[in-house]
């Protein structure tokens, strides 16, 4: 059996701010409208279906596996952005990437708070 991550859910409190920002910072293509959501889709085909809600939001987190030249790309605009940044996913080390498994990784908030993250190796690596 083949299982895959197809899409995925991400409230935000301003849809299009939200899919602008991910488009923006992980240099992605445009988001499409479908129905109520804003789809940001990734290079391995799965979406980000953004969708905008009144109530509070519980901070989600996502993780995107990027090349290194591409995590150099992204983490620029994450700093030419002047966002703030971590080496973990419980903010305690600001403004230091890792190197965990042999790669290098950072954390990043949206402007919903959901933590997003940049790594050039998968876990366990």
């Amino acid at each position: 059996m083949t299982v895959q991550l197809n899409h995925t859910i991400v409230s935000a409190r301003d849809a299009r701010a939200t899919a602008d920002f991910l488009v923006d910072v992980l240099g992605l293509e445009p988001a499409v409208a479908f129905g109520p959501f804003l789809v940001v889709r990734t290079a391995n085909e799965v979406s980000l279906d953004v969708l905008e809600v009144a109530e509070d939001i519980a901070p989600q987190h996502y993780a995107f596996l990027v090349s290194e030249s591409e995590f150099d790309q992204v983490f620029g605009r994450v700093r030419e952005r002047g966002l703030t940044y971590w080496a973990d996913p419980h903010h305690h080390r600001p403004g230091e990437i890792n190197t965990n498994d042999g790669g290098r990784g950072v954390y990043f908030d949206d402007p919903n708070g959901h933590r997003l993250e940049i790594l050039t190796v998968p876990y366990g690596g």
